[in-house]
């Protein structure tokens, strides 16, 4: 019975912290554009890029929601106080220590930096393979080792891109040629897949399996993206070398 309390209490943080990130995720999916034109073509609300963030914040929200509504509904709202107590102590800095807590860091690094590093500066198609690329091969490859392996290696490449930007080389470089985030981030996806492979050699079912990750993280974006880009008319969040590549192709 005691460990049912703890872990309901634990339900009222985890509840607590999902329903702020749905909620943050949905204020930001209201300042995209609802109808906008593109060409001369009036798009409509349900082509809009805000439904999908919309759509998964307002559920990451409910269901947060949820959780903390059914914990509360166990243990009362007492358990909240000592929630209160635990994130204030010092047991919090040893359970953020787990090994346990690691699959969560890497979900937050991967979000965090797509949403707020790759996004906005990066062609989109680049960017969305190398994030499916990280994220599948971080759990469905399901080793820990090599998930901080691959979680460092990705922190490594991001803050090479952070520091690029913060001292302006990146800026220097887009005067010398056209998209050198675009370039960076080929160079990224090129070089993850080869420590991938690297860090599981000797283990077949591990090599078997990037095959598969690699092929959903390549052929996914370019299929979705095309049938918004080009059938939909949907403007990417950042269109780089990869689109320009495909107007060549799509319209020449």
């Amino acid at each position: 019975m005691m460990e049912k309390d703890k872990l309901r209490k634990a339900d009222i943080f985890s509840g607590g912290l999902i329903l702020l990130v749905g909620l943050f995720i949905v204020s930001q999916a209201l300042q995209m554009p609802m109808k906008d034109s593109w060409g001369g073509v009036q798009n409509v609300w349900y082509v809009s890029p805000a439904i999908f963030p919309l759509f998964v914040g307002g559920m990451i929200t409910l269901l947060g929601a949820l959780l903390v509504r059914t914990a509360l509904k166990e243990v009362g709202f007492k358990a909240m106080g000592d929630v209160l107590g635990f994130m204030v102590s010092s047991e919090l800095a040893r359970f953020l220590k787990l090994e346990a807590n690691i699959r969560f860091y890497a979900i937050i690094v991967c979000l965090l930096s797509f949403v707020y590093l790759y996004i906005p500066r990066v062609d989109f198609f680049l960017t969305a393979i190398l994030f499916l690329m990280v994220f599948i091969m971080m759990f469905h490859l399901n080793d820990t080792a090599v998930l901080k392996k691959l979680l460092w290696f990705f922190l490594g490449q991001a803050g090479l891109m952070i520091l690029l930007l913060i001292t302006g080389i990146m800026t220097s470089l887009s005067s010398f040629a056209p998209y050198p985030g675009d370039v960076l981030t080929l160079i990224y996806i090129i070089s993850l897949i080869g420590f991938a492979f690297f860090v599981c050699k000797g283990n077949q079912e591990h090599r078997r399996k990037l095959k598969t990750i690699l092929a959903v993280a390549i052929l996914s974006p370019i299929i979705i993206g095309v049938i918004f880009k080009y059938l939909l008319l949907v403007p990417m969040p950042f269109e780089g070398m990869v689109v320009e590549l495909l107007d060549l192709i799509w319209y020449g």
